[in-house]
Protein backbone atom coordinates (compact mmCIF):
# COMPACT_ATOMS: atom_id res chain seq x y z
CA UNK A 1 0.00 0.00 0.00
CA UNK A 2 1.32 3.45 -0.90
CA UNK A 3 2.39 5.66 1.97
CA UNK A 4 0.05 8.63 2.51
CA UNK A 5 1.82 11.98 2.59
CA UNK A 6 1.41 13.91 5.86
CA UNK A 7 -1.15 16.71 5.64
CA UNK A 8 1.46 19.36 6.43
CA UNK A 9 4.02 18.04 3.93
CA UNK A 10 3.34 20.69 1.26
CA UNK A 11 3.14 23.48 3.82
CA UNK A 12 6.45 22.46 5.38
CA UNK A 13 8.08 22.11 1.93
CA UNK A 14 6.85 25.60 0.96
CA UNK A 15 8.31 27.02 4.19
CA UNK A 16 11.66 25.37 3.39
CA UNK A 17 11.58 26.85 -0.12
CA UNK A 18 10.78 30.33 1.18
CA UNK A 19 13.57 30.30 3.75
CA UNK A 20 16.10 28.81 1.35
CA UNK A 21 15.15 31.40 -1.30
CA UNK A 22 15.70 34.18 1.22
CA UNK A 23 19.15 32.82 2.11
CA UNK A 24 20.12 32.31 -1.54
CA UNK A 25 18.95 35.86 -2.33
CA UNK A 26 20.91 37.43 0.55
CA UNK A 27 24.05 35.26 0.70
CA UNK A 28 24.11 33.70 -2.75
CA UNK A 29 23.65 30.04 -3.60
CA UNK A 30 27.34 29.11 -3.35
CA UNK A 31 27.74 30.65 0.11
CA UNK A 32 24.64 29.06 1.63
CA UNK A 33 25.04 25.66 3.29
CA UNK A 34 22.43 23.03 4.07
CA UNK A 35 23.30 23.68 7.74
CA UNK A 36 22.35 27.35 7.33
CA UNK A 37 19.09 26.36 5.65
CA UNK A 38 18.19 23.85 8.37
CA UNK A 39 18.98 26.49 11.03
CA UNK A 40 16.79 29.05 9.24
CA UNK A 41 13.98 26.49 9.07
CA UNK A 42 14.34 25.54 12.72
CA UNK A 43 14.60 21.94 11.56
CA UNK A 44 17.18 19.20 11.63
CA UNK A 45 19.30 18.46 8.59
CA UNK A 46 17.72 15.00 8.57
CA UNK A 47 14.28 16.58 8.15
CA UNK A 48 15.61 18.86 5.42
CA UNK A 49 17.06 15.86 3.57
CA UNK A 50 13.65 14.18 3.86
CA UNK A 51 12.40 16.87 1.46
CA UNK A 52 15.49 17.57 -0.64
CA UNK A 53 18.62 15.59 -1.34
CA UNK A 54 20.76 18.73 -1.50
CA UNK A 55 21.04 22.41 -2.34
CA UNK A 56 20.81 21.79 -6.08
CA UNK A 57 17.39 20.17 -5.72
CA UNK A 58 16.24 23.02 -3.49
CA UNK A 59 17.41 25.64 -5.98
CA UNK A 60 15.68 23.92 -8.85
CA UNK A 61 12.40 23.61 -6.95
CA UNK A 62 12.53 27.31 -5.99
CA UNK A 63 13.05 28.38 -9.60
CA UNK A 64 10.71 25.83 -11.15
CA UNK A 65 7.80 26.56 -8.81
CA UNK A 66 8.24 30.34 -9.18
CA UNK A 67 8.51 30.46 -12.97
CA UNK A 68 5.79 27.81 -13.45
CA UNK A 69 3.39 29.88 -11.34
CA UNK A 70 4.19 33.02 -13.37
CA UNK A 71 3.76 31.16 -16.65
CA UNK A 72 0.41 29.68 -15.62
CA UNK A 73 -0.69 33.15 -14.54
CA UNK A 74 0.14 34.90 -17.83
CA UNK A 75 -1.22 32.07 -19.97
CA UNK A 76 -4.53 32.19 -18.10
CA UNK A 77 -4.75 35.95 -18.64
CA UNK A 78 -3.89 35.63 -22.34
CA UNK A 79 -6.59 33.00 -22.83
CA UNK A 80 -9.22 35.07 -21.02
CA UNK A 81 -8.78 38.56 -22.53
CA UNK A 82 -9.33 38.93 -26.31
CA UNK A 83 -8.65 42.69 -26.55
CA UNK A 84 -4.85 43.08 -26.85
CA UNK A 85 -4.56 46.42 -25.02
CA UNK A 86 -6.71 45.23 -22.13
CA UNK A 87 -4.77 41.96 -22.20
CA UNK A 88 -1.47 43.84 -21.83
CA UNK A 89 -2.78 45.72 -18.80
CA UNK A 90 -4.05 42.45 -17.32
CA UNK A 91 -0.73 40.70 -18.05
CA UNK A 92 1.35 43.37 -16.33
CA UNK A 93 -0.99 43.59 -13.34
CA UNK A 94 -1.13 39.83 -12.88
CA UNK A 95 2.61 39.45 -13.32
CA UNK A 96 3.20 42.10 -10.66
CA UNK A 97 0.77 40.34 -8.33
CA UNK A 98 2.64 37.09 -9.02
CA UNK A 99 5.78 38.79 -7.72
CA UNK A 100 4.08 39.72 -4.43
CA UNK A 101 5.78 37.96 -1.52
CA UNK A 102 8.22 36.41 -3.99
CA UNK A 103 11.01 39.00 -4.14
CA UNK A 104 13.61 36.53 -2.85
CA UNK A 105 12.55 33.85 -5.35
CA UNK A 106 12.62 36.40 -8.14
CA UNK A 107 16.09 37.62 -7.15
CA UNK A 108 17.30 34.01 -7.09
CA UNK A 109 15.78 33.47 -10.55
CA UNK A 110 17.61 36.50 -11.93
CA UNK A 111 20.95 35.78 -10.24
CA UNK A 112 21.41 32.03 -9.74
CA UNK A 113 20.36 30.36 -13.00
CA UNK A 114 23.98 29.48 -13.78
CA UNK A 115 24.08 27.31 -10.65
CA UNK A 116 21.65 24.82 -12.21
CA UNK A 117 22.82 21.96 -14.40
CA UNK A 118 22.24 22.48 -18.13
CA UNK A 119 19.08 20.37 -18.45
CA UNK A 120 17.34 22.03 -15.54
CA UNK A 121 18.46 25.46 -16.69
CA UNK A 122 16.97 24.72 -20.12
CA UNK A 123 13.65 23.73 -18.53
CA UNK A 124 13.46 27.04 -16.68
CA UNK A 125 14.57 29.00 -19.76
CA UNK A 126 11.81 27.40 -21.88
CA UNK A 127 9.20 28.63 -19.40
CA UNK A 128 10.79 32.09 -19.33
CA UNK A 129 10.75 32.21 -23.14
CA UNK A 130 7.07 31.29 -23.17
CA UNK A 131 6.27 34.18 -20.82
CA UNK A 132 8.14 36.52 -23.17
CA UNK A 133 6.20 35.06 -26.13
CA UNK A 134 2.85 35.74 -24.46
CA UNK A 135 3.82 39.38 -23.96
CA UNK A 136 5.32 39.64 -27.47
CA UNK A 137 2.21 38.19 -29.12
CA UNK A 138 0.09 40.73 -27.27
CA UNK A 139 2.37 43.65 -28.22
CA UNK A 140 2.39 42.56 -31.89
CA UNK A 141 -1.41 42.42 -31.83
CA UNK A 142 -1.47 46.01 -30.54
CA UNK A 143 1.03 47.24 -33.13
CA UNK A 144 1.61 44.86 -36.06
CA UNK A 145 4.45 47.12 -37.28
CA UNK A 146 6.50 45.64 -34.44
CA UNK A 147 6.00 42.03 -35.55
CA UNK A 148 9.51 41.69 -37.02
CA UNK A 149 11.67 39.86 -34.43
CA UNK A 150 14.43 42.47 -34.51
CA UNK A 151 11.88 45.04 -33.31
CA UNK A 152 9.49 42.93 -31.24
CA UNK A 153 12.06 41.35 -28.92
CA UNK A 154 13.75 44.57 -27.70
CA UNK A 155 10.38 46.29 -27.27
CA UNK A 156 8.99 43.33 -25.31
CA UNK A 157 12.11 43.01 -23.17
CA UNK A 158 11.96 46.74 -22.38
CA UNK A 159 8.53 46.32 -20.80
CA UNK A 160 9.52 43.13 -18.99
CA UNK A 161 12.67 44.85 -17.74
CA UNK A 162 10.56 47.54 -16.07
CA UNK A 163 8.54 44.84 -14.34
CA UNK A 164 11.27 42.30 -13.56
CA UNK A 165 13.63 44.71 -11.81
CA UNK A 166 11.00 46.44 -9.67
CA UNK A 167 12.14 44.47 -6.62
CA UNK A 168 15.29 46.64 -6.42
CA UNK A 169 13.30 49.75 -5.50
CA UNK A 170 9.64 48.86 -4.88
CA UNK A 171 8.47 49.22 -1.25
CA UNK A 172 5.57 46.90 -0.36
CA UNK A 173 3.05 48.76 1.75
CA UNK A 174 4.13 52.12 0.30
CA UNK A 175 1.89 54.59 -1.47
CA UNK A 176 2.47 52.94 -4.86
CA UNK A 177 0.73 49.57 -5.12
CA UNK A 178 1.83 46.77 -7.42
CA UNK A 179 -1.35 47.22 -9.43
CA UNK A 180 -0.78 50.96 -9.79
CA UNK A 181 2.83 50.42 -10.85
CA UNK A 182 1.75 47.81 -13.42
CA UNK A 183 -0.73 50.31 -14.90
CA UNK A 184 1.88 53.09 -14.83
CA UNK A 185 4.47 50.92 -16.59
CA UNK A 186 1.92 49.84 -19.19
CA UNK A 187 0.77 53.44 -19.76
CA UNK A 188 4.39 54.50 -20.16
CA UNK A 189 5.03 51.64 -22.53
CA UNK A 190 1.93 52.21 -24.66
CA UNK A 191 1.78 55.99 -24.65
CA UNK A 192 5.22 57.35 -23.88
CA UNK A 193 6.29 59.42 -20.91
CA UNK A 194 4.25 62.48 -21.93
CA UNK A 195 1.08 60.46 -21.50
CA UNK A 196 1.79 59.11 -17.98
CA UNK A 197 -0.60 60.57 -15.41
Amino acid sequence: MARVRAAEYDERRDAILDRAAHLFAVRGFARTSMNAISDACGASKALLYHYYDGKDALLYDILDSHIRFLLETVEAVAAAEPDPEQRLYALTENLMQGYADADAKHKVLLNEMSSLDADKRDTIRRMERRIVEVFAETIAAINPALAAPERLKPVTMSLLGMLNWHYTWFKPGGTLTREAYARMATDLFLNGVKRVR
